[in-house]
């Protein structure tokens, strides 16, 4: 063997590979060496984050030069391999390459297991709650009052408020105050002995029980007098919504209410929610599935080869719909829901239309690679009788696909579910515009009651469609 090949390999890995002629393997060589040099300089790249605020060293250390080192055995055994092809072993590189990539995925990651096991009050706080799912309640009979606060004052306001409703009648020594200032309450009408829980209402609507101030694990209640009183004292939480000028004042409530147990169960109000959420979740999932499977059927006739590779004019459609529809296919569904939400607004049609706009592109894949594999022999005989391009599709193909049609319509509306399922954190309805609501106030057992609700809807769906697959198979 030339001394050059060798000595190429030397000078740049991979290129003795492509003078003797192996062009795969030598760039192949040349590319993971690249990808190898290129990630360490990655690595070595300064962070602006403080060790404090990031424990794990992750770009900036010089440690991390010390990987160098496989590179180099790579560049060497890169030059073995040149000198005496088929000899030296493969698993060498791919090794020194894996341990590598591991190591610094690791850091990539943030791996640290000691932050978790540092937490465990945090997750247990957590834990805790999502153990005691909130979807029924003992039955029981609700009274409430509430009164207005602003939050933060305006230029001026009265000196106290009271509002009445039904039997019970609140009094607060402010109308308003900012977040932070203590105001006094007194209500009478109350029912005595029954307790009595403190809930603020944000200027959006959204309801969340006031805590115990020296223990944020417990909710804050309150006890009556025996004639029905209750003087207390509270601080006003920070209840303005991101986005919001926090000077600009807000109109928020504060609400008293009691619950006298009166035997039996009931669906609780966050139960209720969760039904009207699984319902948009599986209505929503049911409408795109169907407008998808509408849209991804011309679509996939376009984007089959051997249907549309007669001539260049139908070869040029049928490159720019499969082009279109692998592009869409790539974009996950929450993201083109996070459009349609900003087109559209909040609500279940944006979240439709995003499973929907998915639904065809995946369909349209999934239909067309269908179309490919069928036999040829019915095109054949059909176009040899003289028939056009719709009557071919018409007794040459549909026949063959419309099984595989089906069961690949009825997985997809399983998958739809799912994505159902999350599409409303972003605005788009369904149960995940309620789950993330319960999220963002820490009302856990809210949570637990909806993941629960998830998956038994999710579980359910799998079963009922595996077996019509097994059906239509």
């Amino acid at each position: 063997m030339p001394v050059t090949i060798p000595l190429a390999s030397l000078i740049l890995p991979g290129l003795g590979q492509l003078l003797s002629g192996r062009r795969a393997r030598g760039l192949s060589i040349l590319g993971l060496t690249l990808t190898l040099l290129g990630l360490i300089w990655w690595s070595l790249t300064p962070q602006d984050l403080s060790p404090e605020t990031r424990p794990i060293p992750l770009k900036g250390d010089p440690a991390n030069l010390y990987w160098l080192v496989v590179p180099v055995l790579i560049w060497a055994w890169n030059v073995w391999d040149a000198a005496r092809p088929n000899v030296a072993p493969g698993w060498i590189p791919a090794l020194l390459s894996t341990t590598m990539f591991f190591v610094i995925g690791w850091q990539v990651a943030e791996i640290n297991p000691p932050v978790l096991a540092s937490n465990i009050d945090r997750v247990m706080l957590i834990v805790r709650p999502m153990l005691r799912p909130d979807f029924i309640q003992p039955r029981a009979e609700e009274r409430e009052g509430w009164v207005e606060i602003i939050v933060p004052c305006p230029t001026e306001a009265p000196a106290a408020a009271d509002s009445s409703t039904g039997e019970i009648t609140l009094t607060v020594d402010a109308t308003c105050g900012a977040v932070g200032e203590t105001l006094t309450v007194a209500a009478a009408g109350l029912t005595p002995d029954v307790p009595v829980e403190l809930v603020w209402q944000s200027p959006i609507g959204d309801f969340f029980v006031l805590r115990e101030a020296d223990d944020p694990t417990r909710f804050r209640s309150e006890q009556p007098d025996a004639q029905g009183g209750l003087t207390t004292a509270l601080v006003i939480p920070n209840a303005i919504p991101p986005g919001v000028d926090p000077t600009m004042p807000q109109e928020q409530r504060l609400y008293l209410r009691q619950s006298r147990p009166l035997g039996g169960w009931e669906l609780s109000t966050n139960g209720g929610f969760i039904l009207q959420g699984i319902y948009e979740t599986i209505a929503l999932a049911l409408m795109a599935t169907t407008l998808g499977t509408l849209g991804a059927f011309p679509f996939s006739f376009l984007a089959a080869r051997n249907l549309m590779g007669g001539n260049a004019f139908t070869l040029v459609v049928y490159v720019v719909v499969r082009t279109i529809l692998n592009i869409v296919r790539s974009i996950e569904s929450l993201i083109i829901a996070i459009v349609f939400v900003v087109i559209i607004g909040l609500g279940p049609f944006a979240g439709m239309m995003a499973v929907t706009v998915h639904t065809i592109a995946a369909l349209g894949k999934l239909f067309s690679e269908v179309i490919e594999g069928i036999d040829p022999g019915p095109i054949e005989a059909i176009r040899a009788t003289g028939a056009n391009w719709l009557q071919i599709v018409r007794y040459g193909v549909l026949p063959q696909v419309v099984p595989a049609f089906t069961a690949f319509t009825i997985y997809r509306w399983e998958i739809n579910v799912r994505a159902s399922t999350i599409i409303g954190v972003v605005g788009g309805g369904g149960i995940g515009f309620f789950l993330i609501q319960w999220i963002n106030l820490s009302d856990y057992r809210a949570v637990s009651a909806a993941f629960l609700a998830i998956l038994v809807v999710v579980q359910i769906m799998d079963f009922v469609s595996a077996r019509l697959r097994e059906r239509l198979a």
